[in-house]
């Protein structure tokens, strides 16, 4: 088949390449030739059609089965995935079983804690309703509020009579002469004045320190002495001597009673004599015997008593004298702290005297909560 197939390309070359001339007697042998030639090359496309035939589903079916083949890769590629995805849901699964079991034990305990808490807080509730009805009733709150009001407004009171006793003032332009002989004369007149205007406002602050800034305080007339200025032989004169004394003693009697009237106890503790008061330093003090410089610290005494520091000059130490002067302003700052009020400073005695009245007699002491002012 495949000799003819070449014999008969071979003579389709020389056809096409060089024209084959034929004999006339060759004729028929050649027609003959290739009439067979033609017919074995019908039987070959015959044959060929066959096979193309059979070879189609052949080619459709190895197509399909690929495809197949294929399809069943992927498909198993996916269970595999979906195996692992599996595997690690088990295993979560397995843990959240386990983290339940742990909860379902724990459980218990928190129910029967649960049920304490809920016991206390129904019982915490009753005290609370029991504690508002105490509250709200005739002797609750509202009358505690009330009786505040009223024994500041005692306190307010009482601490006006201790301002018309020793009023406080700024006399400009006079001697100290002139200011006592003028208080001294005008005492009656002063005291209704102030009893008349104890209900005042409280002041302006500005106003008082550019008054207080160009005058003197005085207290009944008679100025604070300033001992820490002053060298011991200006208190020659006797007469001088008393009045600052008796200023002091003036203070510390105004200071003890507005103390006991605002139910304070002192720091510092006044032991009154007039003008020849006292007043205690409750501090562990070292004893000014043993206390010499030529001694080591480790001999110094320590004295458990408290200390009595005078308040007046004549026959004692100056600087005790002002230390005495300073912890009677530091028993006034204590006042001036407990209504909220802040001191004016070390060196002003009759200042916070007069702004402790002041704020004392103010309407708004007697509006504020005691707690509140105290905090």
């Amino acid at each position: 088949m495949e000799t003819e197939k070449e014999s008969v390309s071979s003579s389709k070359d020389k056809e096409i390449g060089e024209p084959k001339v034929i004999a006339w007697e060759d004729l028929e042998q050649e027609l003959a030739r290739l009439w067979s030639l033609s017919s074995a090359l019908k039987k070959a496309k015959e044959k060929k059609q066959a096979l193309v035939e059979k070879l189609e589903p052949l080619i459709k079916v190895n197509a399909e089965s690929a495809c197949r083949s294929n399809e069943l890769q992927d498909m198993l590629q996916r269970l595999e995935s979906r195996k692992w995805a599996m595997g690690n849901s088990l295993l979560h699964l397995k843990m959240t079983k386990e983290e339940l079991q742990r909860h379902e034990e724990q459980l218990p305990s928190a129910v029967r804690s649960l049920l304490l808490a809920s016991k206390q807080c129904s019982l915490a509730s009753r005290q609370l309703d029991e504690a508002e009805k105490l509250l709200a009733g005739e002797r609750g709150y509202g009358h505690l509020q009330h009786l505040q009001k009223l024994l500041r407004i005692r306190q307010q009171y009482m601490v006006t009579q201790v301002s018309s006793i020793y009023p406080v003032k700024c006399l400009v332009g006079k001697t100290s002469e002139e200011k006592i002989n003028s208080d001294h004369r005008g005492n009656t007149s002063e005291e209704d004045s102030v009893s008349s205007s104890s209900h005042v406002s409280k002041p302006n602050n500005n106003n008082n320190n550019n008054t207080e800034a160009a005058s003197s305080l005085t207290i009944l007339g008679l100025p604070l002495p300033t001992p820490t200025l002053r060298k011991p032989s200006f208190f020659s004169d006797k007469k001088e001597a008393q009045r600052s004394a008796t200023s002091l003693g003036y203070v510390a009697h105004a200071v003890s009673l507005i103390a006991s009237y605002l139910d304070v106890p002192l720091r510092y503790p006044v032991h009154l004599g007039g003008s020849r008061s006292y007043i205690h330093d409750n501090a562990p003090s070292v004893d000014p015997v043993s206390s010499d410089l030529s001694l080591s610290s480790s001999e110094v005494v320590v004295s458990p008593k408290p200390v009595e520091f005078p308040l007046f000059l004549e026959g004692q130490d100056t600087t005790r004298a002002a230390y005495a002067i300073f912890l009677l302003n530091k028993d006034l700052e204590q006042l001036l702290n407990h209504i909220g009020v802040e001191s004016r400073g070390p060196r002003h005695v009759l200042a916070n005297l007069k702004e402790l009245i002041s704020r004392i007699l103010s309407h708004g002491f007697t509006d504020e909560d005691p707690q509140e002012t105290i905090a």
